[in-house]
C-alpha cells in the first residue's frame, strides 16, 4: 500500500494529477482543492495517500496534502452512501477543521453545499461525524464560534485575487502565481508577482 510520495508534479489535470517519483509517474486522484494548491509543473511535492483498489477500477490512489484530510476523506468513507467522490466534494468546500465546526454545530446544509451530497446524506455525516476526531485545531461550537485571527495578507494572495478580477480562473491565476513566486522568490512583491503571472500567461 502507498501512504505517502514524495517528487516532482509532472501534470496537473481536472481531477487527477501526475506525480513523478525517480522517473516513476503516479496518477493520484485529487479534490479541486488539492489541485489549486499544487506546485507549478516541474516543483516538489509531498502527497500524503490513500490507496484503494476495486474490482471494477483496480487502483487508485487519492492524495491529499495533510494528514488531517486525508484522515477526514477516511472518516467520510465509513458513512453509508459516502464515497470517493463525494468525500472529496466535501472536502473541497470545508477543510477539516471547517468539516469538524459544521459537524458541532450541526450545520446540515454547509455539508450539503459539496457536489453530490444532498439533504439526507448531509444529515447522516452530520449525525455520524460526532465525536469523531476530524480535526485536531479548534473548532466551533453549537454555544457558539471559536474566534480566529484573520489571516493576514500576502503578497501571493493579493496576487490572485488581482488576476481573478482581471477574469482569470483562480486555478489558473493560483498557479501562475505560484510558479511566479517560485521564479522571484519569497521576497517578491504583489506588482511583480502579477507581472511575471501575466507574462507566462500571454506566452
Amino acid at each position: 500500500m502507498i501512504g505517502r510520495l514524495r517528487g516532482a508534479v509532472a501534470e496537473v489535470g481536472e481531477e487527477e494529477a501526475l506525480i513523478d517519483v525517480g522517473g516513476v509517474g503516479y496518477v493520484v486522484r485529487c479534490g479541486a482543492r488539492t489541485l489549486t494548491r499544487l506546485p507549478a509543473p516541474g516543483g516538489e511535492v509531498v502527497i500524503h495517500v490513500e490507496t484503494q483498489w476495486t474490482e471494477a477500477a483496480g487502483m487508485r490512489l487519492y492524495g491529499f496534502l495533510g494528514r488531517e484530510e486525508r484522515r477526514a476523506f477516511l472518516l467520510l468513507q465509513n458513512i453509508q452512501g459516502v464515497g470517493p467522490k463525494a468525500a472529496l466534494g466535501v472536502l473541497d468546500v470545508l477543510s477539516p477543521a471547517e468539516l469538524a465546526g459544521a459537524v458541532a454545530r450541526e450545520d446540515k446544509a454547509a455539508v450539503g453545499r459539496a457536489q453530490g451530497v444532498g439533504p439526507k446524506l448531509a444529515q447522516r455525516i452530520v449525525t455520524e461525524l460526532k465525536d469523531k476526531p476530524i480535526s485536531d485545531g479548534p473548532v466551533a461550537t453549537a454555544s457558539g464560534a471559536v474566534p480566529r485571527a484573520a489571516p493576514a495578507p500576502t503578497a501571493t494572495g493579493d496576487a490572485v485575487a488581482a488576476l481573478m478580477g482581471l477574469g482569470v480562473a483562480e486555478p489558473v491565476a493560483r498557479r501562475q502565481v505560484e510558479a511566479a513566486a517560485q521564479r522571484l522568490g519569497e521576497g517578491a512583491d504583489e506588482r511583480a508577482l502579477i507581472k511575471a503571472a501575466l507574462q507566462e500567461l500571454g506566452r
